[in-house]
Order: C-alpha cells, then sequence, then structure tokens
C-alpha cells in the first residue's frame, strides 16, 4: 500500500483516482497523521449464467441416478 498526502491528492485528483480504478491502495496522511485508506471497490459479480445455457449441447443417460457399482463404491469408501 502506497502512502499519499492530502495535497498530493488534490494537486491531481483524476490521476490519483485512475490509480485506485487500476487496482492500487493508499493511505492518505495530513502532515505524518494518517487519515484515510483508499482502495478499488470489489468488482460487481457478473451476471447470473442463464438458465439451459448449454440446452441440446450434452445427453443424460438414463441409468445417471441408478447406483454405483459396488467395486466404485468400495474405492470411494477406501475398502
Amino acid at each position: 500500500m502506497s502512502t499519499i498526502s492530502v495535497q498530493d491528492i488534490q494537486r491531481d485528483l483524476l490521476a490519483f483516482l485512475r490509480r485506485v480504478e487500476a487496482g492500487e491502495s493508499f493511505l492518505v496522511v495530513s502532515g505524518q497523521r494518517p487519515m484515510a485508506e483508499i482502495r478499488p471497490v470489489a468488482a460487481p459479480a457478473g451476471q447470473l449464467r442463464p438458465f439451459g445455457l448449454c440446452a441440446g449441447q450434452f445427453v443424460v443417460p438414463p441409468d445417471f441416478d441408478s447406483p454405483l457399482p459396488e467395486k466404485i463404491l468400495e474405492e470411494f469408501e477406501g475398502a
């Protein structure tokens, strides 16, 4: 985290905000006294994926939810 003075921010506010937008965090000081911490806001989550996004691209087999064979169950259970 970089340290920046209030005067430096006032001198070129737009350049300062561009640095924050690019991901840089700052500790704002007045003299030697810390006043604030400025950091970028986390990007909002993207839109939810639409329902049926992959419709028609694969087929679920009819035995999809059938019980697994004993050999595979034993391997899962560590037997």
